[in-house]
């Protein structure tokens, strides 16, 4: 498939630029709180991902403890105090693949946030269109009630006149109250998407623009997709996950050491009544190493387990770029038929057009009325609003496809 031209919609880094007239941000969409709530699902992972990168330094133990005692008529005191260290130092590549797993879950759990960010923003985006394209329709619909009423007017006066029977006027009458009930129809719909757009953004719907999007090629979808990316960050993960876990069931060696003080004061009696004090204090250290290996009888079920989850992983993204290739030629497939529909209402421009300027002249000359002017003109306009109906659906297709599109720095 030819390339096709990129969108003035460019997904610019972790920015999220969004290139329009305002040069709004795609953070803008959404409310403050919605980006504070976002934000800290940021702070949060970096910090989870920090512990787990250092995760192979073991805690110094530090202990204290301290105790009275008074049998009979003496009084002892006990203190002791340790510190102590038992620190990994070779774990057959598995603190060197544990920092490298840290880093690739915290790329993927950034592009899971991303990817549930740029969801939300497309749906406030998407509301925010849908709520553009109801206005239109409701211009369309007072037009066409605006006819139904000149129709009826028509109808009555032929009624009254005795050109025509009851039962066209009746006709009219309904055809009348059916425009207006669908009019009522629309204006709730278009409150009800009003609601959720609040919901979800700070903005004022009826000052917010929205951005123009552009046709993108098929290789530029695939190419610069988020949840490919996301996928790909899974991958990677899950291939650390399993170097991890193999070397969990290799040699390990640990340094260990430790300082240990304690401390007694006292007095004991003896047999004559004489106290003798029984004070004392001593301290002493120790260092040396520990080797383990382990013996397990699911090592090597556990092992394929995480090589399953590696192996899935590749196979999940190989059938997500399928899907997302299908959704690709469903979008172009119905952005095709929105074209169509655009051409015929065209179309029908000129058409209406030629009928109107004819009928103004036939009714300066007295053989058309004003009725029929007027109607001819609505249609005319009416053709005018359903093409930017039409493109307002083509958008909210192309949306689907920039919810997952990321190019960086185009």
């Amino acid at each position: 498939m030819q390339v096709l031209k990129l969108s003035l919609w460019l997904l610019l880094g972790s920015s999220l630029v969004v290139a329009n007239e305002n040069n709004a941000t795609l953070d803008s969409y959404i409310s403050e709180y919605k980006n504070k709530e976002f934000g800290y699902d940021y702070q949060k992972n970096k910090a989870e991902s920090a512990k787990l990168h250092d995760s192979w330094i073991a805690p110094v133990r530090i202990n204290y403890s301290y105790s009275r005692s008074k049998p009979y008529t003496q009084e002892q005191t006990n203190e002791n105090a340790a510190i102590r260290i038992d620190q990994p130092i070779f774990q057959s590549g598995g603190i060197y693949y544990g920092m490298k797993f840290a880093n690739a879950s915290k790329l993927y759990a950034d592009v899971s946030i991303d990817v549930a960010k740029r969801s939300m923003i497309k749906q406030a985006v998407s509301l925010l269109m849908q709520i553009k394209q109801m206005e239109f329709k409701i211009q369309k619909q007072k037009l066409l009630i605006a006819n139904s009423q000149m129709n009826l007017e028509q109808k009555e006066e032929q009624y009254l006149s005795g050109q025509l029977d009851s039962g066209f006027l009746d006709n009219a009458i309904i055809q009348k109250n059916i425009v207006t009930l669908t009019l009522f129809d629309i204006q709730t719909a278009k409150e009800k998407l009003v609601t959720s757009f609040e919901s979800l953004s700070d903005l004022d719907y009826k000052n917010a623009t929205i951005p123009h999007l552009e046709m993108i090629s098929d290789k530029e979808f695939l190419a610069h997709n988020i949840v490919l990316k996301q996928t790909a960050s899974e991958i990677e993960k899950n291939r650390y996950a399993k170097d991890v876990r193999v070397a969990k069931y290799l040699p390990s060696v640990n340094l260990t050491g430790g300082y240990n003080w304690n401390k007694s004061t006292g007095q004991q009696i003896v047999a004559n009544g004489v106290p003798i004090d029984t004070s004392s204090e001593s301290n002493y250290y120790d260092y040396g190493f520990r080797a383990n290996f382990a013996l397990d009888i699911n090592t090597f079920r556990d092992i394929e387990s995480a090589k399953v989850d590696y192996l899935k992983s590749q196979v999940m993204q190989l059938d997500k770029k399928r899907e997302l290739d299908a959704l690709y030629k469903q979008v172009m497939h119905n952005i095709e038929n929105f074209n169509k529909k655009i051409t015929l209402s065209q179309l029908n421009k000129k058409l209406y057009s030629k009928l109107l300027t004819d009928t103004k002249e036939l009714y300066q000359a007295g053989y058309k009325t004003e009725y029929d002017v007027k109607t001819l003109a609505n249609s005319l306009e009416i053709q005018n609003i359903d093409t930017k109906i039409y493109e307002i659906d083509k958008q909210l297709e192309l949306l689907t496809l920039y919810e997952m599109y990321v190019n960086n720095g185009e």
